[in-house]
């Protein structure tokens, strides 16, 4: 049908415009605040690139959430503005015929969105907290580059090494500053690698002396060794924990159904809800004053749009402190937008497209009825 044919491309047209400035604003933002953490060395600058891609797959069902619902608006009220809305009702169609062309258009990226919830999210979440552990259990040893002085991440040390060997665990013309007040001691030795004892890093220096100076009685300590052993890094196997819920697959967050879990899943499934609540939402949103060339039903949806995003995280929050069950908090949110929308799609309809901003009271009432002659 005509009708319906026109409506998806304009909202397709609309749809991909919206996502390439969404992407380009989200991306540009989410690069900056990686290099910010490669910068304060929470990653390692050669995981930069693919822990912003980990990220832009996470926040990818929230954009095309987004870009749907912007595009709703814009070209719904692009064709109020234009009388377009004033042929199609005189016409003798309603706004609620327009739902059905925008759920056409909409449910392959509704089922996107739904894999990138149920089986991406939680991967991408996985595997930059993969990266970022890995880097950060990286011994003090390993992030030392040869001639460059580098401290330790508490502080407590800092190491030189003249040369070091392609796999960094073996140094020559080893240099260790440790500060434990009231202790100073400065460590050089000729050679030095780095050994796994048990669930401790080791770094086995050879060869070298030992100055140690105590700062409350000035006694000075110097001694040599063959052999000198200390420990550098943070235990290799750390304190058993229970994994992140984000980072759980779907299925494994349905086979353990505690708090925490199920408050992950009123998320995952909440914001695939919202998705398709905001199609019907923009229908109701997207009337404007065809002779006021204003853009306040845009401002209103973005505003909705981030209510609504807010009350899924809030959602979350309660049904992971048991506040609230995860079916009722759901129903409640997800089902009032459900209500809202179809609510707000009759009022137009039937009350007033235009009442809002003082018009007539329907497209279609407002024609004056022909009389026979």
């Amino acid at each position: 049908m005509l009708f319906d044919s026109t409506v998806r491309r304009e909202l397709a047209r609309s749809f991909g415009a919206t996502l390439v400035v969404i992407l380009t604003i989200v991306i540009t933002m989410m690069l900056i605040r990686t290099l910010g953490l490669a910068a304060g060395g929470a990653v390692a600058p050669e995981d930069v690139v693919l822990l912003l891609g980990y990220f832009a797959l996470g926040h990818l069902p929230t954009m095309l959430a987004l870009s749907l619902f912007i595009a709703v608006v814009v070209t719904l009220g692009r064709m109020y503005r234009e009388s377009e809305m004033v042929i199609w009702f005189a016409s003798g169609l309603g706004l609620g015929r327009f739902v059905r062309p925008v759920l056409r258009m909409a449910w392959p990226v509704l089922g996107v969105v739904g894999l990138l919830l149920l089986f991406v999210w939680p991967w991408g979440n996985r595997a930059s907290a993969e990266l970022r552990s890995r880097y950060e259990q990286r011994s003090d040893l390993s992030r030392v580059a040869p001639g460059v002085f580098q401290a330790s991440r508490d502080g407590s040390r800092v190491f030189f090494v003249d040369r070091a060997s392609q796999e960094g665990v073996e140094g020559h013309n080893v240099f260790v500053l440790t500060r434990q007040p009231p202790i100073e001691s400065v460590v050089s030795a000729r050679s030095g690698q780095l050994l796994t004892e048990g669930a401790d890093r080791v770094l086995q220096l050879d060869r070298g002396q030992r100055n140690e100076v105590d700062a409350d009685s000035g006694v000075r300590t110097l001694s040599s060794f063959e052999r000198y052993r200390v420990v550098v890094g943070d235990s290799v196997v750390r304190s058993a924990e229970a994994a992140p819920p984000k980072t759980m697959d779907t299925l494994a967050l349905l086979r353990e159904p505690v708090r925490r879990h199920q408050a992950e899943l009123a998320w995952r499934f909440g914001l695939l809800l919202a998705t398709a609540n905001l199609l019907l939402l923009g229908v109701g949103l997207a009337a404007t004053q065809p002779r006021r060339a204003s853009n306040w039903n845009l401002l209103l949806a973005l505003l909705a749009f981030v209510v609504y995003f807010n009350l899924i995280n809030l959602s979350q929050a309660w049904i992971a402190s048991g506040r609230y069950a995860m079916g009722p908090a759901m129903l409640a949110l997800h089902g009032g937008a459900f209500a809202l929308g179809l609510g707000l799609i009759w009022w137009r309809d039937h009350a007033a497209v235009w009442r809002p901003f003082g018009g007539p009271r329907s497209a279609r009432q407002g024609l004056p009825r022909q009389e026979p002659a």
